[in-house]
């Protein structure tokens, strides 16, 4: 089973790639795969990489979703 999993964008770096937050926990990702993405906005992540860009509502309950499977925050 694969599990991607939406991360805000918290910083753009020069070299493609940006800083996602998901739930406190910071991870650099690549954004090879996606245009347009900005500090902000919201992508879904796999395996280090963004596969694409997901509008804020859904992905709040998205994250809600989560979260009340596992008892807290993501």
């Amino acid at each position: 089973m694969c599990l991607a999993l939406p991360a805000k964008v918290t910083t753009l770096n020069d070299d493609g790639t940006a800083t996602v937050d998901l739930g406190g926990v910071r991870q650099r990702i690549s954004l090879a795969l996606v245009d347009g993405v900005g500090v902000g906005d919201f992508v879904v992540i796999h395996v280090g990489y963004a596969l694409s860009r997901l509008d804020a509502q859904e992905a709040e309950r998205t994250l809600a979703l989560f979260a009340s499977q596992q008892g807290g925050a993501p």
